[in-house]
């Protein structure tokens, strides 16, 4: 019976594996050729050295550069529109105080305008009044009662006169008191002129027709006589 060998087998089998002393004879011929054995690693190169620089790092060092840039022109455009909405806020609070201030204003001068108006109207309606006062007047002065009859009339007439008279002056109507005092035009308006010795000149000597005041304003003036220079004769 024949055996069967593997070639491959039988080719590892004839090659014998290099011996210690091949190897050593193989290191010397390095030596002999080169004179040193030769440096594949620098023990003492640096990791920066050993590897060449990445460029991400330069690259993320770009990104962030970019990124301030952004956030600090943001940042400037967001300041921008703070002050500007602070000038419009400072302009809306102005127009609102010369607002208000004017509608104060308004609000005086609607309210003096309704005062005067009022006191106008009752001016205007308390003088038709004191024309019948001055009818009244004149009566008792000229009127002298002299039966009892025309007692009784002259009292009750004088009745109503006192009775008008007592309501306007709860109303605020008093009458002047112009004789003796300097006449005076916001108060008085000069009828008539006497030349006297009696009296400094200016002076009112007479009061014809009686004026009468409303609080601290003019309801009639009155009509007087005033004194003048005596003539010289």
């Amino acid at each position: 019976m024949i055996e069967e060998t593997n070639p491959l087998e039988e080719a590892a089998a004839t090659q014998a594996p290099p011996s210690s002393e091949s190897n050593a004879e193989n290191i010397e011929e390095l030596l002999e050729d080169n004179g040193e054995i030769p440096e594949l690693i620098d023990p003492e190169a640096s990791p920066s050295e050993a590897a060449p620089p990445s460029a991400s790092s330069d690259e993320d060092e770009t990104d962030y550069e970019a990124a301030f840039l952004e956030l600090r022109g943001s940042y400037a455009a967001k300041e921008r529109e703070c002050e500007a909405l602070k000038t419009q806020s400072d302009d809306r609070q102005n127009q609102y105080l010369r607002l208000a201030a004017d509608f104060e204003n308004f609000r005086r001068r609607t309210q003096k305008e309704k005062e005067d108006l009022e006191v106008q109207i009752k001016i205007n309606s308390l003088g038709e009044l004191l024309s019948v006062v001055d009818n009244f007047e004149r009566a008792r002065s000229h009127l002298k009662p002299q039966t009892d009859s025309e007692l009784t009339m002259h009292k009750s007439y004088q009745g109503v006169y006192k009775d008008m008279v007592d309501r306007l002056k709860k109303l605020g109507v008093s009458p002047m008191r112009s004789e003796g005092q300097m006449f005076d035009p916001n108060l008085h308006e000069a009828v008539m002129r006497e030349p006297t010795d009696q009296h400094p000149e200016g002076t009112v000597v007479e009061e014809l027709v009686a004026g009468y005041m409303i609080g601290e304003r003019v309801l009639r003036h009155a009509m007087v006589k005033v004194a003048a220079a005596p003539e010289d004769g």
